[in-house]
């Protein structure tokens, strides 16, 4: 029998959506699979509710709000013990967000997907799977590193020409049906290689929220590893709920993210020029976008 697969959630006051999550993983693999809820305060009891009344699922409370790569990291080492002791599957995990349904075989699919590309002689770090929003499109889930051109131009037009060629460049989207690599993958449902994920020391933990799939991913691919998009594992995500409900909150956090993403990939004393000029258009963005949002509302 094979080893069970660890799949971590983070969790904060799921509600309904953990047990359409936890009802899906099993149907998602053939091998047996241990989910662990890395919960970050939830209020709700969704959590511990589940934990008490399935098998194969473990409540862990990392301490409080600590940030959604914090809390995978908080779980990863806590399964490194179970993993070197031949308790858990020792090649791959899962990790992905509790608003997400799982199709049938798709976790399987992306194992499947990995061993194609290392075959070839590719170092696969991890696999995402085409992500289904709740209106039944694609979402944009592999993309290109954003690099100070197309980072910019994304952002500053984004929002008001939405097919500019910055944009276009940043999502790298225009074929979501092709296997293929891509510079980064939506955090919101990875399968990686624990080989990977210790070589870089996962997680950046100074990331509280937003972009640390991104500087994940390409970490990654500067220590030599490839993500790869598989289209033909797919799940069901409902993208952005969460952040909807707080924009005053998430979206500073978002800009914030992005100057941090930045800052480190030009950390250099002449660069401080650019950095300052960064921070300047990013908090301006941000402020702008909130108060849109509350317009909007």
């Amino acid at each position: 029998m094979n080893k069970p697969i660890a799949v971590i959630t983070v969790t904060y006051s799921p509600g309904e959506y953990l047990d359409a999550f936890l009802d899906s993983v099993p149907e998602a693999t053939a091998s047996p699979t241990l989910s662990i809820l890395a919960d970050n305060g939830s209020t709700d009891g969704a959590p511990e509710k589940a934990a008490a009344e399935r098998d194969g699922v473990e409540f862990w409370p990392t301490g409080g709000n600590v940030g959604y790569g914090s809390a995978i990291n908080f779980a990863a080492r806590r399964l490194r013990e179970m993993k070197e002791e031949g308790e858990i599957d020792e090649e791959f995990f899962v990790f992905s967000n509790p608003d997400v349904v799982f199709d049938k075989g798709s976790i399987d699919e992306m194992i499947a997907c990995a061993r194609r590309w290392m075959d070839k002689g590719h170092a696969v770090a991890c696999v995402g799977p085409y992500i289904r929003q709740s209106d039944g499109s694609a979402y944009p889930s592999a993309r290109a590193v954003p690099n100070l051109s197309n980072g910019i131009g994304h952002a500053l037009l984004g929002g008001i020409w939405k097919n500019n060629p910055w944009s276009r460049a940043y999502r790298d989207h225009a074929d979501m049906t092709r296997e293929r690599t891509a510079g980064w993958l939506s955090g919101s449902c990875l399968l990686v290689r624990w080989e990977a994920f210790e070589k870089i020391g996962g997680f950046d933990e100074r990331y509280f929220m937003y972009m640390e799939d991104v500087d994940l991913g390409d970490r990654f691919g500067r220590a030599g590893y490839d993500n790869v998009y598989c289209p033909t594992a797919q799940i069901t995500h409902a993208v952005g709920h969460a952040a909807g409900k707080h924009p005053e909150k998430m979206l500073p956090a978002h800009h914030d993210s992005a100057y941090r993403f930045q800052a480190d990939r030009h950390p250099g004393t002449w660069q401080a020029p650019i950095r300052w000029v960064l921070w300047l258009g990013l908090k301006a963005r941000a402020a702008l976008m909130v108060a849109r949002a509350k317009v909007a509302r």
